[in-house]
């Protein structure tokens, strides 16, 4: 049976940007995209990019203490306008992976992006991608 193809969206939430990253299941590597500034831009991104499955940054403070209530209305808005999986990732080590990253990484892609991208790496990592 031929391998079903995959495309993963990685979705860095922010007040102001919204930092997406690509991924597909082929080669598990996660590659930073571009920033938008809201829902229908990111709607326009999964069906030009034929999405199957959207990790999302899950912003849990170091404390624990759960869920901003500007995230989460973020989210249940996200729910709302799509209907494909959604998974959430702690995102709360990414800022200090990007810092480890190598310059020419940070410097050709934005923060919010790369930031999207380690998401959606951490994510790809830490399970087996059919």
């Amino acid at each position: 049976m031929p391998k079903v193809l995959k495309n993963y969206l990685g979705v860095d939430w922010g007040e102001k940007r919204i930092g997406l990253a690509l991924a597909e299941n082929e080669t598990k590597l996660a590659t930073p995209f571009k920033v938008v500034k809201n829902m229908k831009e990111i709607q326009a991104e999964i069906k030009k990019e034929k999405i199957t499955e959207i990790i999302i940054g899950h912003p849990i403070r170091l404390s624990n203490q759960k869920t901003t209530q500007k995230f989460q209305l973020f989210l249940d808005d996200f729910k709302k306008n799509v209907s494909l999986p959604i998974i959430l990732i702690d995102e709360r080590w990414s800022t200090k992976a990007i810092a480890s990253l190598p310059g020419t990484i940070r410097s050709k892609a934005s923060r919010d992006s790369v930031s999207a991208m380690i998401i959606l790496q951490t994510y790809l990592d830490s399970k087996l991608v059919d």
